[in-house]
């Protein structure tokens, strides 16, 4: 008796714009992001005591820490300036590309439900929540202003170098962000591996000791850090000291390279995240 070839009906959530990454798209669900961003805020702040104030109590609270373990017990040197605003400025940095990267690794799961149901360019999860997390750095760096004022630290035109050196940053949260998150949606365990590898990664970036303390011979280590050059910038545009212009534009580079790169393999594996997520 012939058998009846049922085959089960499939549906496909797809664009209607060409396969290839156009910007003209995402500036076309530009409403989107701003609804993520938005919701992202929403969502990390509702029903808690401090609210918004976490983005001033995380790296305010790690500051004062620091301070007493490694300015007053073991007086790291602090090139001059007062140790809590050495390290409040390295932790303002560095706290705005560890957010960003965590937040953006877990964009494409917690979208599931949204992203099974309905077609938007998938890039906009990732984006949205890096750019949800300079809010908290807007934040923190008013802070570090009345430290500055606190301290007598002058303000020079330096400081307005400071979006630059954000949008570098937010490059650099993106790329990594792009790659973990679609890694996330197959291999859930990415999620339970990165903050150990983001607490690693800390300890290996000058945050709250000076890249001097290495010696001579291995400080080249730490200009092959990206993270350390862009911290090493910020303290620069903080307190009035020269740039290290050559060592920004390479880090620019990398990072914008790293960026292409995270994009292409996020497209490549987007198709599936309907399947998996």
């Amino acid at each position: 008796m012939p058998t009846e070839d049922i085959t089960a009906p499939s549906i496909t959530i797809d664009s209607q714009a060409p396969q290839a990454f156009e910007l003209r798209e995402l500036w076309a669900f530009r409403d989107l992001l701003y609804f993520l961003v938005w919701r992202d805020i929403k969502v990390r702040y509702r029903q808690t005591l401090v609210g918004i104030g976490w983005a001033i109590l995380q790296p305010l609270l790690a500051m004062v820490i620091l301070t007493v373990v490694f300015g007053r017990s073991a007086r790291l040197p602090s090139e001059g300036v007062p140790y809590p605003l050495f390290a409040y400025a390295g932790l303002l940095a560095w706290t705005f590309f560890s957010n960003a990267v965590f937040s953006s690794s877990n964009s494409i799961i917690g979208n599931g439900p949204l992203i099974t149901k309905i077609y938007f360019p998938r890039l906009l999860a990732p984006v949205g929540a890096v750019v949800a997390r300079s809010l908290d750095f807007v934040i923190a760096f008013l802070l570090l202003v009345v430290l500055m004022a606190w301290y007598g630290t002058p303000f020079t035109p330096r400081l307005l170098i400071v979006p630059l050196l954000a949008a570098m940053t937010m490059v650099f949260a993106l790329a990594c962000g792009l790659w973990l998150s679609a890694l996330n949606v197959r291999y859930r365990d990415v999620n339970v591996a990165l903050p150990h590898v983001l607490q690693f990664l800390m300890f290996a970036t000058p945050v709250f000791y000076s890249a001097t303390m290495l010696p001579g011979r291995l400080q080249w280590l730490a200009r092959l850090n990206p993270l350390a050059v862009l911290i090493e910038g910020y303290r620069s545009a903080f307190f009035g000291r020269p740039f290290n212009w050559p060592a920004l534009a390479v880090c620019a580079a990398i990072g914008l390279l790293l960026l292409g790169v995270s994009v292409a393999s996020f497209r490549h594996m987007e198709r599936q995240f309907a399947d998996l997520v």
